[in-house]
């Protein structure tokens, strides 16, 4: 069983999941923000690869990125700081990244090497199911959980394929657009997490545009297994970039107000 099946499997309560990108602002900041997150209570450390050309990524994650690649941040770093978070916590963590990294290396090298540095599972935004297959075997051979997202419009009819290929858990999309804070939630996404879980039996968390308590604790009412944060916690690190100490406090401050959110939701 994987780490993040085992966290899942004996889990009481809802997940907090919360994701920052890799290298912002520098390498050793990162770190740092990475161990704030940790201690203020997060059960899941998604770290965002840096590269040139968003995907999903609104303004507060892109101007992450452009601090990243500024600072020096590569691929080899990314693993680098995956095992030093790892020297420090068993906290499961999910790499998330475009397919252009994993190409340029190489699946086999990529995957072997991302296991290698203490990293659980690995998602790529812009690599569909149909043509994962050469990904997804490099992955199983080196004990890789595989997560793949869940878009709004996805079709019911392709949600077989997509569970079926996927471990971990699955990032069910709240929203049509990109990442983001928002100020509500749609309101069809309690219909969205069940249709998800007619479908599979993996875990649902559900992302973008989760930024404050309440929407925690309304992804949980509504039936998920987690909620992920990633905007809100990148914009603390950009308005804190220059002083860690700072950094440090408020990361702590907001994920443990986050994390109790989750753990005040109920048993699942």
């Amino acid at each position: 069983m994987s780490r993040i099946a085992g966290a899942f499997a004996g889990a009481k309560r809802p997940f907090l999941v919360a994701y920052l990108v890799g290298g912002d602002p520098d390498p050793a900041t990162s770190l740092a923000a990475a161990m704030a997150i940790v201690e203020g209570g997060a059960d899941i450390l998604e770290i965002g690869i840096p590269f040139t050309d968003p995907i999903a990524d609104g303004p507060v994650i892109q101007e992450a990125n452009v601090r990243a690649l500024a600072g020096g941040m590569t691929t080899d770093k990314i693993f680098a700081l995956v095992r030093a978070i790892r020297e420090r916590s068993g906290v499961p963590i999910v790499l998330m990244t475009s397919y252009n990294p994993v190409y340029v290396r190489g699946d086999a090298r990529f995957c072997h090497e991302a296991r290698d540095a203490g990293a659980d599972a690995v998602l790529i935004t812009d690599l569909p199911p149909e043509e994962s297959g050469a990904f997804d075997a490099a992955a199983r051979e080196h004990a890789l959980d595989r997560i793949f997202l869940v878009a709004p419009n996805t079709p019911p009819e392709r949600l077989p394929l997509i569970a079926g290929l996927a471990s971990g858990f699955l990032y069910l999309v709240s929203v049509q657009g990109v990442t983001g804070v928002r100020e509500s939630l749609d309101p069809a996404i309690a219909r969205r997490i069940a249709a998800v879980r007619s479908a599979a039996s993996l875990p649902v968390a559900v992302g973008f545009g989760i930024s404050r308590p309440e929407h925690v604790r309304a992804i949980a009412d509504a039936g998920a297994d987690a909620a992920i944060v990633g905007s809100a916690v990148v914009r603390i690190i950009g308005e804190h970039g220059g002083d860690a100490a700072a950094m440090q406090a408020a990361l702590r401050a907001y994920v443990a107000g986050m994390a109790v959110a989750a753990r005040r939701s109920g048993a699942l």
